[in-house]
């Protein structure tokens, strides 16, 4: 069975939507284009063009080179990448509040 994510409930289940959960989720770490579209479950076709919007707005950014992949990660220089990032653990934080508040009604009844 798969886990939706509860970003993914908000924004809708896109491809760019995709695309900033895993890398918010994993912000500490860079990443080859094809892993990003793999893991974030995208076809290729639909990742390179919100890719194109990402890289323009500078939500991404290139770390290095191994071999001929080249990596990237979430710029979190970026104020308002800083603030979505913020918004993403706001999110999952209030709804995890509410879900654990909904079970433990339940418990208690």
């Amino acid at each position: 069975m798969k886990q939706e994510s509860i970003f993914l409930e908000y924004f809708g289940d896109t491809p760019m939507v995709r695309i900033l959960n895993f890398l918010i989720l994993g912000k500490d770490f860079d990443y080859s284009m094809t892993d990003i579209a793999n893991v974030g479950n995208v076809g290729w076709t639909s990742f390179t063009r919100a890719w194109k919007e990402l890289e323009k707005r500078k939500v991404v950014v290139h770390t290095r080179e191994i071999g001929r992949a080249n990596l990237y990660k979430l710029n979190t220089q970026d104020p308002t990448v800083q603030k979505l990032v913020k918004l993403h653990w706001d999110i999952i934080k209030t709804e995890t509040g509410k879900t654990l508040g909904k079970k433990k009604m339940l418990a208690t009844s």
